[in-house]
């Protein structure tokens, strides 16, 4: 049991019968009344962020949680599956509970966040960045670079990113899984 000065960003929490990650929170005391704390949290199972506010010193019930590094190999029709580089144990995550399932190419490591009591999965994190091939692009037409000109490409998963008309068929780029953005050029 953890009171609201435990409150951090990341901290999991049982609240209303679902377990929340805390996104971000506002320590508030304002000149008359109770201090207080103001949060955003995220539900772990259905990714809905909701607002709430806790009084000062008011218990909450945390989670223990566990991260661990599973490797990507493969999507069917009952979900995404991924094995543990340790024991070799597969585990099967709905789409749902994946962040940018679109940017998820085979072999690559993400962390999966469990309930340390129950051992289940609770949540998917993406690194912050990808390295991706561009599988197809227009090519680029000379003399349109007076401003930032965009095209769209097709990466190696299937997704389609905007990028600079400067990027061809064959290039490695960087992306942002939490955005989708093209954010640079990868010399191979």
């Amino acid at each position: 049991m953890a009171n609201t000065s435990d409150i951090r960003n990341g901290l999991c929490l049982n609240f209303n019968g679902d377990v929340y990650s805390i996104v971000e929170f506002l320590h508030v005391k304002p000149g008359k009344g109770n201090a207080f704390v103001r949060t955003k949290i995220k539900s772990l199972t259905t990714g809905k962020v909701i607002e709430t506010t806790f009084p000062a010193g008011h218990k909450i019930d945390d989670v223990r949680v566990e991260r661990r590094k599973y490797q990507y190999l493969y999507n069917d029709e009952t979900g995404y599956n991924f094995m543990d580089n340790e024991t070799f144990d597969q585990v099967t995550i709905a789409e749902a509970m994946i962040d940018s399932p679109q940017f998820l190419k085979e072999g690559s490591d993400i962390d999966i966040l469990f309930h340390a009591e129950k051992d289940i999965p609770l949540t998917t994190e993406m690194p912050a960045s990808i390295v991706l091939e561009v599988t197809y692009t227009e090519p680029g037409v000379r003399g349109d670079t007076a401003t930032n000109v965009t095209k769209p490409a097709t990466v190696e998963t299937g997704a389609e990113v905007k990028v600079p008309i400067f990027i061809n068929q064959g290039d490695k780029i960087k992306v942002d899984t939490r955005t989708g953005a093209y954010l640079e050029r990868v010399k191979s």
